[in-house]
């Protein structure tokens, strides 16, 4: 059986689909795996407590749930949600937003298949344009969306390093270096930043937005761990969106990953072609987490929620894995890129003997899973040394599956080092 160029490339090993088969394959094999690896939100009690209160009251009220379950919503999503989430941004950003500038899609992945493929590839006139990316590492689910090869979709910009302390460094866009041409059909960044907890500063995303302006291209930004929801963000920043941007946000990091909803902030004219696609591709986006979820927006309860009980209870977990870490790899030359947001520590081990790929594979044979860092950049076709020494760890686990993950790299590190 013979397959399409298409078949050919969404069939093919991919980061993200080495991720979820690892992923799987551990939880059902029901062994002691120490699981690192992952981006799921953690299972918070408080959060699943308010879930359960949710769902019982959209039982009791009577066609409600018949109507969720039973009719289709428009292609771009349950209107209610979106009017009622366009009010609450208005009214906390000051943006000038109604319903008809928010699209909602079957989870965030959906979303940026969609825009990317809007946005790059092989255009009416011949040329082709790429999505750059002005920061690597970036998230590994945007290497494969794109119906070109990632080298073909990308274009990928190494960042400054900038050490802090002794054990932390941070990455920095490096806007003296930027690859700027007219070949550039969008600009992406994810902010926090997955996999290396980095939040661009408001003065670094004030400049990405002009270089996009200017370029006369839209700024994407995956906002799917920032505010206003479910605000994982352990540092100073500000919220951003004008009318050259597509912020993308979601309701997986709340703690609804199963219900797949992703949400794009943009031009009514971007919305409109979400929406198109969307009645494509998948007629209509779920209705169950919109309509689980519209009250807490309407009373703002989805804000408040997020401070007091989801953004304590990751800063919490961050600061006993940074404990854990400190304590077991302090005789390795292990550097921790500053957590300042999402749900991950990235780990850079200097003068790493092995491709973090080849730890990873050591690791998972002894029932770790964390993710290799070199399937971070997407684009990127340099063989810098630097993204070959580094890996991505879920912090957000039980601290004894932290701290067993983490005793057994440290036993790993030992050997090589």
């Amino acid at each position: 059986m013979e397959l399409s160029k298409f078949g050919n490339k969404i069939t093919s090993r991919s980061g993200i689909g080495d991720l979820m088969d690892d992923l799987g394959a551990a939880l059902s094999s029901g062994g002691d795996w120490a699981m690192l690896g992952g981006g799921n939100p953690a299972h918070i009690p408080a959060m699943e407590k308010v879930f359960r209160m949710k769902m019982q009251a959209m039982l009791d009220r009577r066609g409600e749930f018949e109507s969720c379950v039973g009719d289709y919503d428009s292609p771009e999503g349950n209107l209610l949600f979106r009017r009622e989430l366009a009010d609450l941004l208005s009214y906390q950003y000051g943006w000038k937003i109604t319903h008809k500038n928010i699209a909602l899609t079957n989870g965030s992945q959906a979303a940026f298949f969609t825009l990317f493929n809007l946005f790059a590839g092989e255009f009416s006139g011949g040329d082709t344009r790429k999505i750059m990316l002005p920061i690597v590492p970036e998230y590994i689910g945007y290497s494969d969306v794109g119906l070109l090869c990632a080298e073909e979709m990308f274009s990928a910009n190494r960042p400054r390093i900038e050490f802090i302390g002794d054990d932390m460094f941070k990455y920095r866009i490096d806007f003296d270096n930027l690859k700027l041409d007219d070949n550039i059909g969008a600009i992406c960044v994810s902010r926090p930043t997955n996999p290396t907890g980095n939040v661009l500063s408001d003065q670094e995303l004030e400049k990405l937005s002009q270089v996009a302006i200017d370029l006369e291209v839209p700024l994407i930004i995956d906002n799917a761990y920032g505010f206003p929801f479910p605000g994982v963000i352990f540092t100073d920043a500000k919220p951003f969106y004008n009318s050259n941007t597509i912020l993308c946000m979601s309701l997986s990091k709340f703690g609804l990953p199963g219900l797949r909803t992703g949400i794009v902030v943009a031009s009514e004219e971007i919305i409109s072609w979400v929406g198109k696609s969307s009645s494509i591709l998948t007629l209509a986006p779920g209705s169950m987490a919109a309509s689980l979820t519209t009250e807490m927006v309407t009373s703002g309860e989805i804000i408040k929620l997020s401070q007091q009980i989801v953004k304590p209870y990751y800063e919490e977990k961050v600061n006993v894995a940074l404990e854990i870490i400190r304590a077991k790899l302090k005789a390795f030359p292990v550097r921790i890129h500053k957590p300042e947001g999402a749900f991950f520590l990235w780990l850079w081990f200097e003068n790493l003997p092995i491709t973090s790929k080849d730890l990873y594979q050591k690791l998972k044979s002894s029932g770790v899973l964390i993710i290799p860092g070199e399937d971070f950049y997407p684009g990127m076709t340099s063989d810098w040394q630097h993204r070959f020494e580094c890996i991505r760890i879920n912090y957000a686990q039980p601290k004894e599956v932290v701290e067993t993950g983490i005793t057994k790299l440290a036993e790993l590190l030992a050997q090589l080092y």
